[in-house]
């Protein structure tokens, strides 16, 4: 199992309970898409690529499967959880048994609510002194209110956590098959025995990164978090690999839907339990036994009894 090395790496910035959205974000690689004649469409506020000037999405659906390419992602919400009684908070709002994940390792959780629903999905990597949590960009206000209203509740009540939200590193997917050497000829570290679904501070070009072994796409990947102004050279340096293309939010949902995997917003939502979305598996044996998490009555009783099919 690779764990994560203890190093100073984000440098997160504590936030306050108002949230502040602009109508038309744009990524630290807004103008690297422009230059591969990107055609840009909205989502969840932000101005994202869906498809480039030498391939389509379905070109860069079939490209990916075949050989490598990268998703801006910088959009989406990552937040670290700290202090001695973070994995008590955290165990809170998700379904995971994140007191037994071992370090290094990562998990799909979710996000429930006090009917059992589904508020969103996330992976939570279990990191030496924190909780490094990937959410939804379209749930990502959302998601961190939720967060730090809790965090608010548990800290009057004298616990020790803290949420910190990175603001200053943007998040890369390199997906397919090739990705793996195509990162290896940057790296200072063989990947070949890294497992998925794991994460690891590593140097990408002397950059520290931390890069886990995961993705949306059904194909083996990384997704890499790097410090926002290195993300531009690195990408660029990934792309001086033939095998590797970017790729837009056209090919990245169809990617998923023929992986089989789920979208929050499509598939599944706030009324959506996980039985009902067939996630019961993210619902850890000790959670099972245990509850503690919103909407445990509603969400254990459904497992118990096979009920809540739709």
């Amino acid at each position: 199992m690779a764990t994560a090395v203890a190093r100073s790496l984000f440098k997160p910035r504590q936030v306050g309970a108002r949230l502040m959205s602009s109508a038309s974000q744009r990524t630290a690689l807004y103008e690297l898409h422009k230059k591969h004649g990107a055609k840009f469409g909205p989502f969840a506020g932000w101005d994202m690529p869906l498809v480039y000037a030498d391939q389509g999405a379905l070109d860069s659906h079939l490209h990916t499967r075949k050989n490598a390419s990268i998703f801006d992602v910088s959009h989406m919400l990552q937040t670290r959880i700290v202090g001695k009684d973070r994995h008590r908070f955290l165990e809170h709002l998700v379904v995971a048994d994140l007191k037994e994940l071992p370090e290094g390792a990562a998990t799909l959780s979710l996000f429930t609510n006090p009917s059992g629903g589904i508020e969103d999905d996330t992976i939570i990597t279990q990191q030496r002194d924190s909780l490094y949590v990937v959410s939804n960009a379209g749930c990502a206000d959302k998601d961190l209110a939720h967060l730090l209203k809790h965090a608010k509740i548990f800290q009057s009540e004298g616990a020790d956590v803290e949420v910190l939200k990175i603001d200053d590193h943007s998040l890369i997917a390199l997906q397919g098959p090739a990705s793996q050497r195509a990162l290896e000829q940057l790296a200072a570290v063989s990947l070949s025995q890294m497992p998925f679904m794991t994460g690891q501070f590593i140097d990408i070009k002397g950059v520290p990164c931390h890069v886990a072994r995961s993705g949306y796409t059904g194909e083996d990947g990384f997704e890499l978090s790097i410090p926002t102004g290195e993300v531009v050279s690195i990408t660029q340096a990934l792309l001086e690999n033939p095998q590797v293309k970017l790729a837009g939010l056209g090919a990245r949902d169809s990617l998923r839907l023929e992986a089989g995997l789920c979208l929050y917003g499509s598939d599944i939502d706030s009324t959506t339990t996980p039985m009902e979305a067939g996630l019961t598996w993210t619902v850890g044996k000790r959670r099972r036994a245990e509850g503690g998490f919103i909407g445990a009555d509603i969400i254990l009783d459904q497992i118990a009894n096979k009920g809540g099919s739709r």
